[in-house]
């Protein structure tokens, strides 16, 4: 399958907005329930923290088919060269075709001096724990974590990222 990953522009919002809803939907069925999903979705994605995310962290699309199927967004590199993968969601259908792979690797090329991905991700999300997993992440902390009422029980993993440039 062909795809082009790049940054996101604020033309994006909508398209992310919707493979956020539907993603969300299918990933967490049986996990969190809808209406707190529901109100999630509402204040995370909205218009106005879209455009935050655009201006103060790194925001990047897949398109496919002539639409936008996934997303990334990552925070800047802090000290240690650490970044946080603070969401990484496609189209169900679009699952297993390495996009999701190449999303995470294009924040790690474009961010620069990046270490170590973290990321946090709800125990019972099998999908999501078997893609880190695979990309080799590894799990450092375990906690719960409410959700807006709900308990959720979090996985904190951790992505050492190789250095590509070898020594001299």
């Amino acid at each position: 399958m062909e795809f082009v990953i790049r940054r996101a522009g604020k033309k994006d919002i909508k398209h992310i907005q919707q493979v956020a809803v539907t993603s969300w939907n299918a990933t967490y069925k049986g996990i969190i329930p809808l209406e707190i999903q529901k109100k999630f979705l509402q204040n995370a994605y909205s218009a106005k923290t879209m455009k935050k995310r655009l201006k103060h962290t790194h925001l990047f699309v897949a398109e496919a088919d002539d639409r936008i199927v996934g997303f990334a967004n990552f925070s800047d590199v802090k000290e240690r060269g650490r970044v946080e993968l603070g969401a990484i969601y496609l189209y169900p259908h679009y699952q297993g075709k390495g996009i999701g792979s190449a999303l995470l690797q294009e924040g790690i090329d474009q961010l620069g001096g990046v270490e170590e991905v973290y990321l946090n991700v709800e125990k019972q999300n099998e999908i999501g724990k078997n893609f880190y997993h695979a990309k080799g992440f590894e799990q450092v902390s375990e906690f719960q974590d409410t959700f807006d009422g709900h308990i959720l029980n979090t996985l904190q993993m951790v992505l050492k990222v190789e250095n590509k440039a070898g020594t001299a």
